[in-house]
């Protein structure tokens, strides 16, 4: 991958990130929110309930568990490690009746424009579909070391899907579009968010007759999808339109950050633009309601919560959106 030889070129000459001075991870602190985050707060929610939860929850979602004062309403205890809502005397635990067990071995890799309303509806498939994505900001599709290296091929004008064993640069034939995706685990690259979402979902989603095609439609009906996520990315200032003048030059190279959260958590979102601005690459590990990755979380950190970012570039683990955001703006800028 052109992306693998640009980094090992240039990681004698990379200079290293560390921790800012004193940097101590904050202790999470659970649907507490300062008066600052309030404004970041209700824009983002704002532009959940525009795009109508789209996103929120994976496909196949169903509750499996509910308790009540200790009593039982149905479904199984949850066992140790595993995710359940708890809120006062309730419990609740919810799964996907649908979702294969199988996932991808490695990310998939999208490169995407924030804003863009065609790249939110790949990202909320993705959510769907519960798919671990590595994202490359092109700030206002244009913008930014990814989009030389999506541009490469200089073609601007031919959409295309390839399928090689190992596709060179020259063959792939890039072309000035986004989102465009890399499915190193098919050797599959496109262009076209229609494409790229069917291809997702014939490939990593359930059996077509497993789920009503109708629990789709806020993605699938073409007018609605566009006007409302456009309004989700207005309500938002339309972030992500352009890279940040203060971002290192070398952003782009590091190796990419993990985000645990999902595209409609209002907390979740200011972190995610940050990374655009900056043009960091980043795994998303969704984490929306049903989704497997809760019991993950659960068992690897003994708590869920998101954000949650890991960054190997400094070794750095954190909650809380404020602090992650303030954390990025320390290390990630000149």
């Amino acid at each position: 991958m052109l992306r693998a030889l640009l980094l090992i070129g240039c990681c004698a000459a990379l200079a290293p990130v560390k921790l800012p001075d004193g940097f101590k991870a904050p202790t999470p602190k659970p649907l507490q929110i300062g008066d600052s985050e309030i404004p970041d707060l209700l824009s983002g929610a704002a532009a959940l309930a525009v795009r109508l939860a789209t996103g929120t929850f994976v496909l196949g979602w169903r509750p499996c568990f509910a308790e009540v004062g200790g009593v039982k309403l149905f479904g199984s205890e949850p066992g140790a490690g595993e995710y359940a809502l708890s809120f006062g005397p309730v419990r609740f635990r919810d799964d996907s009746s649908v979702l294969p067990a199988a996932r991808p071995s490695k990310p998939i890799v999208v490169y995407e424009y924030e804003s863009s309303p065609f790249c939110r509806k790949v990202r909320e498939m993705c959510c769907l579909l519960d798919l671990e994505v590595e994202y490359r900001p092109v700030p206002g599709a244009r913008g930014g070391a990814f989009a030389k290296e999506l541009f490469a091929g200089g073609k601007t004008m031919v959409p295309y899907m390839v399928r090689l064993r190992r596709p060179s640069r020259a063959s792939r034939r890039w072309r000035r579009s986004v989102p465009a995706q890399v499915d190193e685990n098919a050797d599959v690259a496109m262009y076209e968010s229609d494409d790229i979402c069917q291809y997702l979902r014939e490939t990593y989603g359930p059996a077509q007759d497993a789920y009503d095609p109708k629990a789709l439609w806020p993605l699938t009906f073409g007018p609605f999808q566009l006007i409302t996520s456009t309004l989700a990315a207005i309500v938002r200032g339309l972030p992500g339109g352009q890279r940040r003048p203060d971002a290192r030059s070398d952003n782009e190279e590091r190796k990419p950050l993990e985000l645990w959260g999902y595209e409609t958590s209002p907390f979740v979102r200011p972190v995610r633009e940050t990374l655009v601005e900056l043009t960091l690459p980043h795994v998303m590990v969704p984490c929306a309601r049903g989704s497997p990755n809760r019991d993950r979380m659960m068992k690897e950190m003994g708590r869920f919560q998101v954000p949650f970012l890991r960054d190997p570039n400094t070794g750095a683990e954190l909650y809380e959106s404020a602090a992650i955001v303030a954390y990025l703006n320390d290390v990630y800028t000149e």
